[in-house]
Protein backbone atom coordinates (compact mmCIF):
# COMPACT_ATOMS: atom_id res chain seq x y z
CA UNK A 1 0.00 0.00 0.00
CA UNK A 2 2.78 2.35 -0.15
CA UNK A 3 2.62 3.55 -3.70
CA UNK A 4 -1.12 4.22 -2.70
CA UNK A 5 -0.08 6.06 0.21
CA UNK A 6 2.02 8.56 -1.73
CA UNK A 7 -0.26 8.96 -4.90
CA UNK A 8 -2.05 11.85 -3.25
CA UNK A 9 -5.28 10.00 -3.11
CA UNK A 10 -8.03 11.78 -1.20
CA UNK A 11 -7.52 10.90 3.32
CA UNK A 12 -10.12 8.77 4.53
CA UNK A 13 -11.66 6.90 1.07
CA UNK A 14 -11.61 3.22 1.85
CA UNK A 15 -10.90 1.86 -1.46
CA UNK A 16 -11.26 -1.80 -0.08
CA UNK A 17 -15.17 -1.44 0.16
CA UNK A 18 -15.62 -0.78 -3.52
CA UNK A 19 -13.92 -3.85 -4.02
CA UNK A 20 -16.60 -5.60 -1.53
CA UNK A 21 -19.03 -4.57 -3.15
CA UNK A 22 -18.80 -6.10 -6.11
CA UNK A 23 -21.48 -8.42 -7.64
CA UNK A 24 -18.73 -10.75 -8.97
CA UNK A 25 -15.05 -11.55 -7.30
CA UNK A 26 -12.30 -8.98 -8.53
CA UNK A 27 -8.87 -10.39 -10.32
CA UNK A 28 -7.54 -7.00 -10.15
CA UNK A 29 -8.41 -3.78 -8.78
CA UNK A 30 -6.30 -0.32 -9.59
CA UNK A 31 -6.12 2.97 -9.53
CA UNK A 32 -5.56 4.75 -12.89
CA UNK A 33 -5.98 8.88 -14.44
CA UNK A 34 -4.53 11.67 -13.01
CA UNK A 35 -3.12 9.52 -9.76
CA UNK A 36 -1.03 7.07 -11.91
CA UNK A 37 -0.06 9.42 -14.03
CA UNK A 38 1.43 11.88 -11.36
CA UNK A 39 -0.38 14.97 -11.95
CA UNK A 40 -3.62 15.26 -9.74
CA UNK A 41 -5.31 17.75 -8.50
CA UNK A 42 -6.44 18.46 -4.95
CA UNK A 43 -10.31 17.81 -6.67
CA UNK A 44 -8.90 14.92 -9.22
CA UNK A 45 -11.69 12.00 -8.87
CA UNK A 46 -10.82 8.41 -8.58
CA UNK A 47 -10.79 6.27 -11.12
CA UNK A 48 -10.96 2.93 -10.58
CA UNK A 49 -9.86 -0.09 -13.35
CA UNK A 50 -9.96 -3.76 -13.10
CA UNK A 51 -11.05 -7.28 -14.17
CA UNK A 52 -14.28 -9.09 -12.95
CA UNK A 53 -14.46 -12.86 -12.71
CA UNK A 54 -17.71 -13.85 -14.61
CA UNK A 55 -19.13 -17.67 -13.25
CA UNK A 56 -19.63 -20.14 -15.44
CA UNK A 57 -23.07 -20.23 -15.16
CA UNK A 58 -23.22 -16.39 -16.00
CA UNK A 59 -21.59 -17.13 -19.05
CA UNK A 60 -23.29 -20.66 -20.07
CA UNK A 61 -26.98 -19.43 -19.23
CA UNK A 62 -29.73 -17.88 -21.57
CA UNK A 63 -28.79 -14.47 -20.19
CA UNK A 64 -25.94 -11.69 -21.26
CA UNK A 65 -23.78 -10.59 -18.49
CA UNK A 66 -22.18 -7.62 -18.79
CA UNK A 67 -18.10 -7.93 -20.22
CA UNK A 68 -17.63 -4.48 -18.97
CA UNK A 69 -19.10 -2.83 -16.17
CA UNK A 70 -19.28 0.96 -15.20
CA UNK A 71 -20.48 2.71 -12.23
CA UNK A 72 -19.80 6.16 -11.12
CA UNK A 73 -20.02 7.72 -7.27
CA UNK A 74 -19.93 10.39 -4.98
CA UNK A 75 -18.19 8.97 -1.75
CA UNK A 76 -17.26 10.74 1.27
CA UNK A 77 -17.18 13.79 -1.29
CA UNK A 78 -14.91 12.37 -3.60
CA UNK A 79 -16.20 11.73 -7.37
CA UNK A 80 -15.35 8.23 -7.83
CA UNK A 81 -15.39 5.89 -11.35
CA UNK A 82 -15.06 2.23 -11.54
CA UNK A 83 -14.44 0.19 -14.83
CA UNK A 84 -14.13 -3.82 -14.94
CA UNK A 85 -13.96 -5.89 -18.24
CA UNK A 86 -14.56 -9.65 -17.17
CA UNK A 87 -11.24 -11.76 -17.62
CA UNK A 88 -11.74 -13.08 -20.95
CA UNK A 89 -12.27 -9.79 -22.29
CA UNK A 90 -9.85 -8.16 -20.67
CA UNK A 91 -6.94 -10.59 -22.09
CA UNK A 92 -8.43 -10.24 -25.67
CA UNK A 93 -7.79 -6.81 -25.37
CA UNK A 94 -4.22 -7.29 -23.79
CA UNK A 95 -3.55 -9.14 -27.40
CA UNK A 96 -4.93 -5.72 -28.80
CA UNK A 97 -2.48 -2.73 -29.48
CA UNK A 98 -4.37 -1.38 -26.30
CA UNK A 99 -1.76 0.36 -23.66
CA UNK A 100 -4.83 1.61 -21.26
CA UNK A 101 -5.18 -1.90 -20.32
CA UNK A 102 -1.14 -2.80 -19.57
CA UNK A 103 -1.53 0.44 -17.91
CA UNK A 104 -4.29 -0.75 -15.29
CA UNK A 105 -2.40 -4.19 -15.39
CA UNK A 106 1.09 -3.02 -14.66
CA UNK A 107 -0.31 0.09 -12.33
CA UNK A 108 1.89 0.32 -8.91
CA UNK A 109 -1.46 1.36 -7.20
CA UNK A 110 -2.62 -1.88 -6.62
CA UNK A 111 -5.75 -1.93 -4.38
CA UNK A 112 -6.54 -5.75 -4.63
CA UNK A 113 -5.08 -8.15 -6.50
CA UNK A 114 -4.80 -11.80 -7.11
CA UNK A 115 -2.76 -14.89 -8.18
CA UNK A 116 -4.86 -14.55 -11.65
CA UNK A 117 -3.33 -10.98 -11.23
CA UNK A 118 0.39 -12.03 -10.81
CA UNK A 119 0.03 -14.12 -13.73
CA UNK A 120 -1.39 -11.23 -15.92
CA UNK A 121 1.68 -9.39 -14.89
CA UNK A 122 4.16 -12.35 -16.24
CA UNK A 123 2.37 -12.54 -19.33
CA UNK A 124 1.85 -9.14 -20.09
CA UNK A 125 5.65 -8.42 -21.36
CA UNK A 126 4.59 -10.99 -24.43
CA UNK A 127 1.77 -8.68 -25.61
CA UNK A 128 4.18 -5.84 -26.19
CA UNK A 129 5.04 -4.79 -29.79
CA UNK A 130 5.67 -1.97 -31.87
CA UNK A 131 2.13 -1.56 -32.68
CA UNK A 132 1.76 0.02 -29.39
CA UNK A 133 2.97 3.12 -30.23
CA UNK A 134 0.26 3.79 -32.61
CA UNK A 135 -1.73 3.91 -29.51
CA UNK A 136 0.16 6.09 -27.78
CA UNK A 137 0.57 8.41 -30.59
CA UNK A 138 -3.40 8.47 -31.30
CA UNK A 139 -4.03 9.07 -28.09
CA UNK A 140 -1.98 11.77 -27.57
CA UNK A 141 -3.58 13.44 -31.15
CA UNK A 142 -6.86 13.17 -29.56
CA UNK A 143 -5.38 15.11 -26.22
CA UNK A 144 -3.71 17.62 -28.08
CA UNK A 145 -6.95 18.63 -29.75
CA UNK A 146 -9.20 18.63 -26.54
CA UNK A 147 -6.20 21.06 -25.65
CA UNK A 148 -6.45 22.95 -28.68
CA UNK A 149 -10.37 23.85 -27.25
CA UNK A 150 -10.15 24.01 -23.96
CA UNK A 151 -6.51 25.50 -23.45
CA UNK A 152 -6.84 22.93 -19.85
CA UNK A 153 -3.65 21.73 -18.40
CA UNK A 154 -4.93 18.28 -18.22
CA UNK A 155 -5.25 17.28 -21.93
CA UNK A 156 -2.16 19.04 -22.52
CA UNK A 157 0.05 16.73 -20.04
CA UNK A 158 -2.32 13.86 -21.50
CA UNK A 159 -0.55 14.53 -24.58
CA UNK A 160 2.85 14.62 -23.20
CA UNK A 161 2.54 11.51 -21.02
CA UNK A 162 1.39 9.61 -23.95
CA UNK A 163 3.90 10.56 -26.04
CA UNK A 164 6.89 10.17 -23.95
CA UNK A 165 5.11 6.77 -22.13
CA UNK A 166 5.23 5.75 -26.25
CA UNK A 167 8.99 7.13 -26.20
CA UNK A 168 9.80 4.95 -23.30
CA UNK A 169 8.00 1.81 -24.59
CA UNK A 170 9.53 1.70 -27.85
CA UNK A 171 12.96 2.55 -26.76
CA UNK A 172 12.99 0.20 -23.25
CA UNK A 173 10.54 -2.23 -23.51
CA UNK A 174 8.89 -1.03 -20.15
CA UNK A 175 5.51 0.28 -19.64
CA UNK A 176 5.33 4.00 -17.44
CA UNK A 177 2.48 5.82 -17.40
CA UNK A 178 4.40 8.03 -14.11
CA UNK A 179 4.92 11.54 -16.08
CA UNK A 180 7.60 12.41 -13.32
CA UNK A 181 9.38 9.36 -13.80
CA UNK A 182 9.21 9.44 -17.44
CA UNK A 183 10.44 13.27 -16.99
CA UNK A 184 13.85 11.65 -15.37
CA UNK A 185 14.41 8.76 -18.14
CA UNK A 186 13.34 10.59 -21.12
CA UNK A 187 14.63 14.14 -22.47
CA UNK A 188 11.49 16.30 -21.83
CA UNK A 189 10.73 19.88 -21.60
CA UNK A 190 11.86 21.40 -18.31
CA UNK A 191 8.67 23.49 -18.11
CA UNK A 192 6.56 20.26 -17.70
CA UNK A 193 7.39 19.75 -13.70
CA UNK A 194 6.03 23.39 -13.70
CA UNK A 195 3.18 22.81 -15.06
CA UNK A 196 2.66 19.46 -13.22
CA UNK A 197 2.87 22.02 -9.60
CA UNK A 198 0.13 24.55 -11.45
CA UNK A 199 -2.42 21.40 -12.39
CA UNK A 200 -2.39 20.55 -8.57
CA UNK A 201 -4.68 23.66 -8.16
CA UNK A 202 -7.43 22.11 -9.70
CA UNK A 203 -8.37 19.44 -11.89
CA UNK A 204 -9.25 21.93 -15.11
CA UNK A 205 -7.22 24.66 -14.57
CA UNK A 206 -6.51 26.75 -17.64
CA UNK A 207 -2.49 27.14 -19.33
CA UNK A 208 -2.80 31.07 -19.07
CA UNK A 209 0.45 32.41 -19.77
CA UNK A 210 2.93 29.19 -18.01
CA UNK A 211 3.92 28.55 -21.92
CA UNK A 212 3.78 29.96 -25.20
CA UNK A 213 1.69 27.87 -27.86
CA UNK A 214 4.16 28.12 -30.01
CA UNK A 215 6.35 27.03 -28.17
CA UNK A 216 4.29 23.56 -27.11
CA UNK A 217 3.39 22.97 -30.26
CA UNK A 218 7.13 22.64 -31.57
CA UNK A 219 8.16 20.71 -28.94
CA UNK A 220 4.77 18.39 -29.11
CA UNK A 221 5.22 18.10 -32.84
CA UNK A 222 9.14 17.07 -32.15
CA UNK A 223 7.59 14.22 -29.84
CA UNK A 224 5.85 12.89 -31.94
CA UNK A 225 8.79 12.53 -34.22
CA UNK A 226 10.60 10.87 -31.76
CA UNK A 227 8.06 8.49 -30.99
CA UNK A 228 8.20 7.94 -35.17
CA UNK A 229 11.64 6.92 -35.00
CA UNK A 230 11.10 5.05 -31.48
CA UNK A 231 8.35 2.90 -32.98
CA UNK A 232 11.01 2.46 -36.16
CA UNK A 233 14.11 1.31 -34.28
CA UNK A 234 12.36 -0.52 -31.75
CA UNK A 235 13.17 -4.61 -30.77
CA UNK A 236 9.76 -4.80 -29.56
CA UNK A 237 8.06 -7.70 -32.01
CA UNK A 238 5.56 -7.45 -34.63
CA UNK A 239 3.22 -9.77 -32.66
CA UNK A 240 1.71 -10.43 -29.61
CA UNK A 241 2.94 -14.03 -27.98
CA UNK A 242 1.81 -15.78 -24.77
CA UNK A 243 -1.83 -16.49 -26.66
CA UNK A 244 -1.51 -19.92 -25.68
CA UNK A 245 -0.47 -19.16 -22.07
CA UNK A 246 -3.51 -16.64 -21.64
CA UNK A 247 -6.03 -18.71 -23.19
CA UNK A 248 -4.58 -21.60 -20.54
CA UNK A 249 -5.05 -18.94 -17.54
CA UNK A 250 -8.37 -17.52 -18.55
CA UNK A 251 -9.67 -20.98 -18.61
CA UNK A 252 -7.98 -22.32 -15.24
CA UNK A 253 -9.02 -19.32 -13.51
CA UNK A 254 -12.65 -19.63 -15.00
CA UNK A 255 -13.19 -23.24 -13.17
CA UNK A 256 -11.38 -22.24 -10.20
CA UNK A 257 -14.24 -20.13 -9.36
CA UNK A 258 -15.61 -21.46 -6.01
CA UNK A 259 -19.07 -21.09 -7.52
CA UNK A 260 -18.50 -23.21 -10.62
CA UNK A 261 -18.03 -25.98 -8.11
CA UNK A 262 -21.19 -25.67 -5.28
CA UNK A 263 -21.38 -28.48 -2.24
CA UNK A 264 -22.90 -31.46 -3.16
CA UNK A 265 -26.30 -32.32 -2.34
CA UNK A 266 -26.72 -34.64 0.44
CA UNK A 267 -27.13 -38.85 -0.23
CA UNK A 268 -30.43 -40.17 1.25
CA UNK A 269 -29.92 -43.96 2.43
CA UNK A 270 -30.93 -45.33 -0.76
CA UNK A 271 -27.90 -43.75 -2.07
CA UNK A 272 -29.96 -41.29 -4.06
CA UNK A 273 -29.28 -37.36 -4.11
CA UNK A 274 -31.50 -35.07 -2.51
CA UNK A 275 -32.50 -32.20 -3.26
CA UNK A 276 -31.48 -29.21 -0.92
Amino acid sequence: MTALAGAGLPAGVDLAAVVAEQPDPLVFATVSGAHLYGFPSRDSDVDLRGVHLLSVAALVGLGEPAQTRTAMWHRDGVEMDLVTHDLRKFVQLMLRRNGYVLEQLLSPLVVHTSPVHAALVELALGVLTRHHGHHYRGFAATQRRLFDRTGELKPLLYAFRALLTGVHLMRAGRVVAHLPTLLDAEPAPAYLADLIAAKRTAEHGALGDLVGRDVLGRDLDALAARLDQAQQDTRLPEQPSGSRELDDLVVSARLADPRHHPPEAPVSRTGERRAG
